[in-house]
């Protein structure tokens, strides 16, 4: 047990950075980062309680709801990992991807959250160098 403490102890990361950068994500990157495009409001179908498909929580974009099986049930087990559902095009994963998939609503125009235009100083103004008034 103290071999392996030491081990671990040894191998702690001490990385030093010299800066952090902070900006806003442009439409490419956000779009680079995304693996689909949300189309619809739905969340969740009343009747089977799967994800609607293009809907906030669908299962194609986000991953599958359930371990290493895909929505229609056609691939299921360990050993489909990594397959692309041809029936409901969900990848055959681990249900925990769905916390680190991103997906993108494309819009008409451009929007900014509140945060970045009412607070002070106006994060918006200082990129732009403008003042809230302008």
């Amino acid at each position: 047990m103290k071999d392996l403490l030491g081990l671990l102890k040894s191998q702690s990361p001490s990385d030093e950075f010299d800066s952090i950068r902070i900006g806003l994500a442009s439409p490419e990157m956000i779009r680079a980062w995304s693996f689909g495009e949300v189309k619809k409001p739905e969340t969740i179908n009343y009747r089977t309680f799967k994800p609607e498909r293009d809907g906030l929580f669908c299962a194609k974009i986000f991953g599958p709801t359930k371990d290493y099986e895909c929505l229609c049930g056609k691939y299921k087990r360990l050993k489909h990992r990594g397959v692309i559902c041809e029936k409901c095009g969900v990848e055959v994963a681990l249900s925990k991807v769905r916390r680190d998939r991103m997906g993108h609503i494309e819009l008409a125009s451009p929007v900014a959250h509140i945060w970045f235009l009412k607070s002070l100083p106006s994060r918006i103004g200082l990129l732009l160098d403008m003042t809230l008034r302008d």
